[in-house]
């Protein structure tokens, strides 16, 4: 009876035993399906976005299939873009000039006056403007103090010319319009100028006339030369605003001040 008993007793608790585990198991195995089919909606919810994101971008998923994106033109730009950020940040622009230059005003004391800068003076100017202004006026101006040179051109903004590349400028010296200036390529009587006031890094003088046979030339039969040369800042406001300014020596004063300004307008 004893055995009997012992014998159900532990029958009864081995069947619920099983049947508790059987349960379990199965909450398990329900558990798990519900996790992996969130998980699979959550990746099809990701592939989605993925799609969205990249026909948004013109980007294709399908590697048979060509991106309408060009990458490589876009790193070009940037390319480009770093390039011009970092010749800025050392002072260099398009034109090759640097934030300080050298700047020559020079002319005949009949003739008229020619502004020339160089960032080196061992080299072509990279700019040579022929003034209206005569060398005598210009001179008078300066016997004032204070001398602002404006350049206008009327060139389309939107051409491939550099600022300082424009042919023509409306002038005015100190707010009045005295006529208009050109732009010269510097020839032979200019660059003997030059190299002779090469030298020089601030100062004003006169040098001897000099008669060039069969070239009307600087420094021929209109007189004695006249220069006057410096160092220069230059600024560049934008692509259509440039301006050069004279420095004096440190610690002098009571010098000519001096500004030429370039606008396209």
């Amino acid at each position: 009876m004893k055995s009997i008993l012992s014998s159900t007793s532990l029958d009864s608790s081995f069947s619920v035993s099983k049947r508790y585990f059987s349960w379990k198991k199965k909450k398990v195995q329900e558990q798990d399906e519900e996790k992996k089919e969130d998980e699979e909606e959550e990746d099809d919810h990701q592939d989605n976005n993925e799609e969205k994101i990249l026909t948004r971008f013109n980007f294709s998923s399908d590697p048979t299939r060509p991106d309408h994106f060009d990458t490589g033109q876009v790193m070009k730009k940037k390319k480009k873009k770093t390039i011009e950020k970092i010749r800025y940040a050392l002072g260099f622009s398009n034109s090759g000039l640097g934030f300080r230059v050298i700047g020559t005003l020079f002319g005949n004391r009949r003739g008229h006056v020619y502004f020339a800068v160089q960032d080196d003076p061992t080299r072509l100017p990279a700019v040579l403007i022929q003034l209206p202004t005569p060398t005598s006026i210009l001179v008078k101006e300066m016997a004032s103090g204070l001398v602002r040179i404006a350049l206008e051109t009327a060139a389309s903004k939107t051409g491939s010319k550099k600022l300082l590349e424009e042919s023509t400028w409306r002038t005015y010296c100190n707010g009045r319009k005295c006529g208009y200036a050109a732009r010269k390529e510097c020839g032979e009587a200019e660059w003997r100028v030059l190299k002779a006031v090469g030298p020089i890094t601030m100062g004003a003088g006169v040098l001897p006339a000099v008669v060039d046979e069969g070239n009307e030339a600087v420094g021929s039969e209109k007189g004695e030369l006249m220069y006057m040369r410096a160092r220069f800042e230059r600024v560049t406001g934008s692509r259509d605003s440039e301006a050069f300014y004279m420095m004096n020596h440190e610690g002098s004063s009571g010098g000519p001040e001096l500004s030429v300004y370039f606008l396209r307008v």
